[in-house]
């Protein structure tokens, strides 16, 4: 028998606002002494999408419902076999539970240990809790105000999303606490190699920075598109890479409490801006994909993303990203089918490539494209039924810009304020000051052009 040793970890758990809250000790198993295939098979642990979290936050807030947290001290462990619902192989998120009659509507997000639970009515959720707590060893939290790492401060018409104190405890962790701020996370003409500097000789401190850089993506979309660059240098960081990662830890610095504000809503309609760098990739010329959905006014997840195959031309690069956004989008689409919230009008997406555009709604540009792989093409069959929009964007209008290359200050500052960035509202007061949404779609003036016959061509966006 391989006997699996272990170890116990002490942990100091704080509330949102830094006190603590209990002492809390783990004893753990040293997995790492097992082999795959031989000590054990396969590994699950529930773990909902952070786009799932997003989404039932912008929706609790919209509908007035109460958010909850839970603790549940019980193990988990995979559902065993012959109690899968055959009716419903594919759920979109298998750590989203639903339970909806006539008279309540429940939704239940599993994240390991940790659990939130909102809907409608607040006696109906609150009678489910009690019915979890008696099943389960759970711990009732109250209202939901700290969750993964994550600060949650609810106001009357706005929630905010922040990971300040993680961000802190990051600065801490590296000794950078006393470092220079910077105004961007990437210079504008960043364009890194795995060829620049020298070897660094432990990488393990770069990796450790890396992944803990990685977390904080979680509600700083800002920092995504730099986080993803110097991802790519894991297995070799040089010194070159050391100093991007440490431009990026300046930049937080000078921007620690900043977060994500979610908006009260009644707009339903999903709309995301796609976009690509073409060949921005030195190394192998491979391009970025940068994508950004939003529910009404607030923004439920984003994107930048090295592609998988390199593209021969921009329009390529373009289709393929929009191709990703398109099946994002479908995700969506079938996340609040469950959810039992019907969207008013089907998804769109605003892209500043016409080419792009043209292939998705003209079936002559075949010829050209046959090289783009046969799955991609299932965007001109969503557009052809009517399940999706696409609409041209200019580039100066483009929010998915900030996911695919570094910007200077000006423009780096302008898309972060339109993806709902904002300074901490910790010092705020209800009734003294006034966040007003920014609209995805609402906020820049440009008509929306026709691509479904090319004799509706907007000939100014084409010049």
């Amino acid at each position: 028998m391989n006997i699996v040793g272990c170890k116990w970890v002490f942990k100091v758990k704080r509330r949102a606002d830094g006190s603590i809250d209990r002492y809390k000790a783990h004893l753990v198993a040293k997995g790492f002494n097992q082999k795959e295939g031989f000590d054990y098979a396969e590994t699950f642990s529930p773990m909902v999408k952070p786009a799932t979290i997003r989404t039932i936050l912008s929706l609790a807030l919209s509908y007035h419902w109460p958010l909850q947290q839970l603790d549940v001290r019980n193990a988990y462990m995979k559902q065993p076999p012959g109690f899968h619902d055959p009716s419903h192989p594919h759920h979109s998120d298998a750590s989203l539970f639903i339970r909806r009659s006539s008279s309540c509507t429940v939704y239940v997000l599993v994240y390991v240990d940790d659990i939130i639970v909102t809907g409608s009515p607040s006696p109906s959720v609150n009678h489910f809790i009690d019915q979890l707590c008696s099943t389960f060893d759970s711990r009732r939290m109250g209202e939901l105000n700290f969750f993964l790492g994550m600060e949650i401060n609810r106001f009357s018409d706005h929630l905010f999303l922040s990971q300040t104190r993680y961000a802190v405890d990051l600065l801490t962790r590296f000794h950078l606490t006393e470092c220079k701020p910077s105004p961007t996370p990437l210079p504008s003409d960043t364009r890194l190699s795995c060829l620049d500097g020298d070897p660094l000789p432990d990488p393990s401190t770069y990796r450790s920075m890396v992944g803990g850089l990685q977390y904080l993506t979680l509600s700083r979309p800002d920092i995504s598109f730099a986080v993803n660059q110097v991802c790519q240098f894991m297995h070799n960081p040089r010194t070159s890479h050391l100093q991007v990662v440490k431009r990026i830890f300046r930049y937080i610095k000078g921007t620690l409490e900043q977060g994500l504000i979610f908006h009260q809503s009644t707009d339903f309609s999903l709309r995301s801006f796609s976009d690509a760098d073409w060949a921005g990739s030195v190394d192998d010329r491979r391009s970025t994909t940068g994508a950004c959905v939003f529910l009404g006014p607030n923004l439920l997840t984003w994107t930048a993303k090295k592609q998988s195959t390199v593209s021969r031309s921009s329009t390529e690069a373009e289709y393929r990203a929009l191709a990703h956004t398109a099946a994002e989008l479908r995700w969506f689409c079938y996340l609040f089918r469950e959810l039992g919230i019907p969207l008013r009008s089907a998804p769109c997406i605003y892209v500043d490539n016409l080419s792009a555009l043209y292939m998705a709604a003209n079936p002559i540009f075949q010829a050209r494209t046959r090289h783009i792989e046969i799955d991609y093409h299932f965007v001109r069959e969503l557009v052809a039924r009517k399940a999706l929009c696409t609409s041209y964007v200019p580039s100066s209008h483009q929010l998915a810009d900030i996911f695919t290359k570094g910007l200077g200050h000006a423009r780096f500052s302008l898309l972060k304020s339109k993806l709902n960035l904002r300074v901490a509202p910790l010092r705020l007061r209800e009734g003294k000051e006034n966040i007003t949404p920014v609209h995805p779609r609402k906020s820049f003036d440009f008509p929306k052009a026709d691509l479904t016959d090319s004799s509706s061509q907007d000939q100014r966006y084409i010049s």
